[in-house]
């Protein structure tokens, strides 16, 4: 062993020791290069070295002009396990639970009842936008539906959205949508029939499920995992197994664990697609939350027109801004068609006034600032979970707006909701993202909303009323 590798490793074991100890804590960033040379009495290259190792772990991530980061705490690196079990198709029955999340507009916040101050800058242009284009309404305007596919000039504003992240889509190609629920409802109508079998994620989005209740569709849930997302191997499985339709798959940031799913898991899906004439639905709906770079969408890699994309602004931007998209391949025509039967038309000035957000770069300039508080407010979240008492798992996904957490298996987070409620918080119990009681030991935790006073007082009281006695 030199003398050179001797120093970086006593480097590396240093920077270890106070990541382990928190000196520095998750999210925070550690002293520069120039600092630890000069602290340290070492070259640049070999604080380089050290420093590459630690990032090699995972446990430290690079940013672009700003430095090293904590990425990972080494004694909490446990990720939940995919504990879903392969079932027979069954007919899909939501929970009413998930009624009453809905009802109290607490999918993303333990504290629903408490609205945040002034609104972020993005916001601000956003309806600056969109009052200019309606003051721009003249004369009988008003009077006239949109398109069915939906305005133009919105639709070449997300070609070139596409286009950045390595999608080349025609604007013709596009139909816009009342959001991307709307979108993903266009899709299963247009592919699948009463009575067709769906494979979904497991554990999934909760509100494909409720969809497929509506349209009277079969369900068999895929495990996934928090990491990598739909285990394709279980898919092929299934295939085999049973006669289904279509597929309905989030690649980037999937909720409620976060995943990514890798370029090998991508291709396997849709040449699994092309061997059991599947559609695949995708569910891009996180991709913009990405702390780093946006990963391409499956359908980019879909050479035979086999992936309905669906999409919308509603994660990344305004959930009140109720526009989406679709990009149907074989099946556009019947989506066009849906569409006027389902909703005939959209907003004609909402669609431009987002046009010109995003022809002036207001959205480029807020999803920059968006991704940088998100990272932060994870970080936060991931510090603050790994705390609690008992062996807990938690995801740490790259993008998306929540973490998954499996806590020990004497947890029923469904028991606890009543609990929770009576004391003002609300909780999103694992069951909801399963249509066979599974899960009852996780729960999603939202870090969408800054962690002001009081919400971070509400993360605090989560352990006492989920973890007793521990």
């Amino acid at each position: 062993m030199t003398q050179t590798e001797y120093r970086y490793q006593q480097l590396e074991n240093w920077l270890l020791q106070g990541i382990t100890e928190q000196r520095w804590r998750l999210g925070e960033r550690l002293p520069s290069i120039r600092a630890l040379c000069e602290q340290q009495g070492l070259s640049k290259a070999t604080v380089q070295h050290a420093l590459q190792r630690l990032e090699a772990q995972g446990l430290i991530e690079a940013r672009p002009k700003a430095g090293y980061f904590v990425a990972l705490l080494p004694h909490a690196a446990k990720t939940p396990r995919s504990l879903a079990r392969i079932e027979a198709p069954r007919p899909v029955t939501v929970s009413e639970l998930f009624l009453d999340i809905m009802r109290r507009s607490a999918a993303f916040d333990l504290l629903p009842d408490l609205h945040a101050g002034d609104s972020p800058p993005g916001i601000v242009a956003l309806n600056r936008a969109i009052g200019r284009a309606l003051r721009r309404q003249k004369g009988d305007d008003h009077q006239y539906y949109d398109a069915p596919a939906g305005d133009m000039a919105l639709r070449e504003q997300l070609s070139l959205h596409a286009a950045r992240r390595g999608w080349q889509v025609l604007p013709e190609q596009l139909c816009i949508t009342s959001g991307c629920q709307h979108a993903l409802f266009l899709a299963l109508m247009a592919c699948c029939r009463k009575g067709d079998v769906v494979a979904v994620e497991s554990p999934g989005f909760y509100g494909v499920l409720q969809l497929l209740e509506q349209l009277e569709l079969q369900v068999v849930e895929v495990p996934t995992s928090s990491e990598t997302g739909l285990d394709i191997d279980a898919l092929d499985a299934v295939l085999k197994r049973w006669d289904i339709k279509a597929c309905v798959v989030s690649p980037a940031f999937a909720t409620p664990g976060g995943a990514l799913m890798p370029l090998s898991a991508r291709q396997r899906l849709l040449a699994l697609a092309e061997q059991f004439d599947l559609a695949i639905i995708e569910d891009d709906i996180y991709a913009d939350t990405a702390f780093s770079q946006v990963p391409d969408p499956l359908k980019a890699l879909d050479t035979s027109d086999r992936v309905i994309l669906c999409s919308s602004f509603s994660k990344s931007l305004s959930r009140d801004l109720r526009l989406g998209w679709v990009a149907g391949g074989r099946w556009h025509d019947r989506i066009l068609h849906l569409k006027l039967v389902t909703q005939l038309a959209s907003s004609r000035y909402l669609q431009q006034g987002l046009a010109d957000f995003m022809r002036d770069g207001s959205l480029a300039a807020h999803l920059r600032r968006q991704r940088g508080e998100l990272r932060t407010r994870r970080d936060r979240l991931i510090a603050s979970l790994h705390a609690w008492p008992g062996e807990i798992r938690v995801s740490t996904p790259q993008g998306g707006l929540a973490v998954w957490l499996e806590l020990p298996e004497s947890v029923d987070t469904l028991s606890a909701y009543p609990v929770a409620l009576s004391q003002g918080l609300v909780i999103t119990p694992g069951p909801l993202f399963s249509v066979s009681g599974q899960f009852r030991n996780c729960l999603r935790i939202s870090f969408a909303h800054p962690w002001d006073t009081r919400r971070s007082e509400a993360l605090g009281r989560l352990p006492e009323l989920l973890l007793p006695g521990l």
